[in-house]
């Protein structure tokens, strides 16, 4: 009699396979994304799409960086979420040691403050924003409307919950020991901040940076909402918008411009990889 031997965990296999299955249901819109970016205008327009194209053209990119001030769109996003991935992760680290090491006055509820500020929708706040960016603009200037600081200011503002919640957890994890041995030491607060405490964190460090990154690079409603007349100011995202047209949109272009975003975000990947995995499981032990 034929016995059939079943593998001896079923379950890993299925795992293995729903996995599989989440990944590719992810990874098609973007395999769609990049796949018209090379068709030609035809194939995209085409009543009978397919998954695929025999006569892949460049046109659609060539459209895109002839567009005027692409290249400076390209630059202010740069800079805006450099400065803000830079900036919230700095004071993300100060806070949460403060938060975590130091006992004062109303510390619990600034914690549930964090907390609070990560549920209230960004859509509800653009408004109240926007006024504040145009009656801070009339006494600091910089930061006012018009300005890659009025993007600069909010996305730090909504990066920092988020990023102090994560790093108290591997602030927390760092043995008060090894705080005590560095006094014992000779260290000076300061130098057991930064030169000990700062690279046992780094990787949650990282882990926070990438969301600010992602977040702030693929902004759009700030952007549109607090860059009024001063296009030379406008980030990537509004470059879009050429390609939106009353009678016809140039979906080729809007697929290549799209994918000529998504770039930075696969290279920032690929650099921060082996932290973000040690990052997002967890902190340092004892």
């Amino acid at each position: 009699m034929l016995h059939i031997r079943w593998p001896r965990r079923p379950w890993r296999l299925a795992a293995e396979a729903t996995a599989l299955l989440v990944a590719a249901a992810v990874a098609f819109p973007l395999y769609w994304m990049v796949l018209s970016a090379f068709k030609p205008a035809g194939e995209v327009q085409s009543t009978e799409p397919r998954p695929w194209t025999l006569n892949p053209s460049l046109d659609a990119f060539q459209r895109v960086f002839q567009q005027q001030d692409f290249g400076r769109y390209f630059l202010n996003s740069l800079a805006v979420a450099g400065v803000v991935v830079i900036a919230s992760a700095l004071i993300a680290f100060l806070a949460a040691t403060a938060v975590t090491r130091f006992r004062f006055r109303f510390r619990t509820t600034l914690l549930i403050m964090f907390l609070v500020a990560q549920m209230v929708p960004i859509e509800a706040l653009t408004i109240p924003l926007f006024f504040l960016m145009r009656d801070l603009g009339e006494s600091v200037p910089g930061v006012g409307l018009n300005t890659l600081g009025s993007l600069v200011l909010p996305h730090i503002a909504f990066s920092l919950p988020f990023a102090i919640w994560m790093l108290r957890g591997f602030v927390k994890a760092v043995p008060e020991a090894l705080e005590e041995a560095a006094y014992i030491d000779g260290a000076s607060r300061a130098r057991f901040l930064w030169q000990i405490l700062f690279p046992l964190v780094f990787p949650g460090l990282v882990a926070t940076s990438v969301f600010s990154f992602i977040s702030t690079w693929n902004d759009f409603l700030f952007a549109k909402s607090f860059i009024i007349s001063a296009t030379e100011n406008s980030t990537l995202p509004m470059a879009l918008l050429v390609f939106f047209k009353p009678d016809e949109n140039d979906w080729g272009g809007i697929m290549a411009a799209s994918t000529v975003m998504t770039l930075p975000v696969l290279v920032f990947f690929v650099l921060v990889q082996r932290r973000l995995v040690s990052g997002l499981g967890g902190a340092v032990k004892d």
